[in-house]
C-alpha cells in the first residue's frame, strides 16, 4: 500500500508546482493510496486534466498503473548505477526538482509508462473509451500478408498521456524548464509510439503460411526502457534560444537534437556521497561487483572509497524434478556467497 501511494504522488509531482506537491507528500494515505480520490480532492487540475476525471475516472487508475510501471523499470535499468532510481521520499523529490538527466529520464519513461498501460487496457477492453485500432484492419499489401487482429490503440494511449503529462505547463511554455519537460515527455511518449512492431499468424493447409494476417503491436516495456536509457547516456546539454523559441545545444558541434532525444540544463552530481541539496544518498553500503571493470565494479560504485567482502548463507531450491502429472518437486540447497559492500 505504501508504493501505491508513492505513484500517485509521483504522478502529482511530475504534474505540480513543488508547493503543491508538498501538500500532497503530508496528506495522511487514505488520500494518496486509492487512484479514484485524485480528482475528487485536488482542486489544481486544468481543465483537460478535470474533464477527464469528470468523465473518464478510469484514465486516472491507468495513469498511476504507468507510473508504478515507468519506476519499476527505471529501477531496472539504473539497479548497478550510482544513482539507482530510488524511491526514498526526500531523495527523489529533490531529484525531480532540478533538470539533470536523471529528472529527463523519469520523466521520459513515466509518459511512456502512462501510453503503455492505457493502450493495453484499451486492447484488453478494460476501458470503454477504446478497443482495438481498426485503422489498419483488411487493408492488403502484397498479397503475402494482410492486416487484420487487434491492432493496439497506441494513439488513444499516446493522447491520454499528452493530456495528463503536458496540461500543468501549458501555460507557461516559454520558460527552459517547461520546454524540457515538455521535450521529455514527448520523447517518452515516442519510444513506444514510433517502435511498434508487427505480430503475424499463418494461414494455410498444415501450416503452408499460404497468407499471414499481421497485427500492430507495441514494443515490450522493456525495449522501451532500453531505448530512453540510451537516449540518457547520449542526453544533450541545451539551452534556448536567442528568439526564446526552441531548445540549441550548448556545444555547436553536436547535431540539433531529435524529438525522441533527451534533453537537460544541469549537470548531475557524482552520487558518490550523501548531499541533501541534491538528492543523492551516496554510495556507502551499495553491493558492487569487485571482479567488474564496468558500472557496477566496486572501484566506479564505491568511488575508490574501498569495500568490504562478506560471507552470507544462501537457501536455494536445487535438484528439482518433474513428477508426473503435475508436480516439480525440489530440494533446499545451502551454499555460501560472498558480497562485496561500499565502505
Amino acid at each position: 500500500m505504501r508504493k501505491q501511494g508513492f505513484y500517485v504522488c509521483l504522478y502529482f509531482y511530475l504534474m505540480f508546482p513543488a508547493n503543491i506537491i508538498g501538500l500532497w507528500w503530508a496528506v495522511g494515505s487514505p488520500l494518496v493510496m486509492e487512484p479514484n480520490k485524485i480528482c475528487r480532492k485536488n482542486r489544481k487540475l486544468s481543465g483537460k486534466q478535470r474533464q477527464i476525471c469528470r468523465r473518464e475516472k478510469e484514465i486516472v487508475d491507468e495513469v498511476v498503473n504507468g507510473a508504478k510501471l515507468a519506476i519499476a523499470e527505471c529501477q531496472y535499468q539504473f539497479q548497478y548505477r550510482r544513482w539507482n532510481c530510488t524511491t526514498a521520499r526526500k531523495s527523489f523529490s529533490r531529484i525531480l526538482r532540478r533538470d539533470t538527466r536523471e529528472t529527463a529520464f523519469v520523466y521520459a519513461i513515466t509518459a511512456a509508462g502512462v501510453v503503455f498501460t492505457v493502450t493495453k487496457a484499451c486492447s484488453r477492453g478494460s476501458l470503454i473509451q477504446c478497443t482495438c485500432d481498426t485503422n489498419l484492419r483488411d487493408i492488403a499489401s502484397d498479397g503475402e500478408w494482410e492486416w487484420g487482429g487487434c491492432h493496439d490503440d497506441v494513439n488513444f494511449g499516446y493522447l491520454k498521456s499528452k493530456e495528463f503529462m503536458d496540461a500543468r505547463r501549458k501555460r507557461k511554455r516559454g520558460d527552459l524548464t517547461t520546454k524540457i519537460r515538455l521535450h521529455n515527455n514527448e520523447a517518452g511518449r515516442l519510444a513506444v509510439r514510433e517502435h511498434m512492431t508487427k505480430d503475424c499468424k499463418c494461414h494455410g493447409l498444415s501450416g503452408t503460411c499460404a497468407l499471414k494476417t499481421c497485427w500492430r503491436r507495441m514494443p515490450s516495456f522493456r525495449d522501451v526502457g532500453l531505448r530512453l536509457k540510451d537516449k540518457f547516456d547520449g542526453a544533450s546539454k541545451v539551452t534556448i534560444s536567442n528568439d526564446g523559441r526552441s531548445l540549441v545545444t550548448e556545444d555547436d558541434t553536436i547535431k540539433p537534437p531529435s524529438n525522441e532525444d533527451i534533453l537537460y540544463t544541469e549537470q548531475s552530481p557524482n552520487f558518490c556521497k550523501p548531499r541533501k541539496k541534491y538528492g543523492s544518498l551516496g554510495t556507502q553500503g551499495r553491493i558492487c561487483n569487485p571482479d567488474s571493470m564496468g558500472i557496477d565494479g566496486c572501484s566506479l560504485m564505491c568511488c575508490n572509497r574501498g569495500f568490504k567482502s562478506t560471507q552470507i548463507t544462501v537457501n536455494e531450491n536445487c535438484k528439482c524434478q518433474f513428477i508426473w502429472c503435475c508436480q516439480v518437486i525440489c530440494k533446499t540447497c545451502t551454499s555460501i556467497k560472498t558480497v562485496s559492500r561500499c565502505l
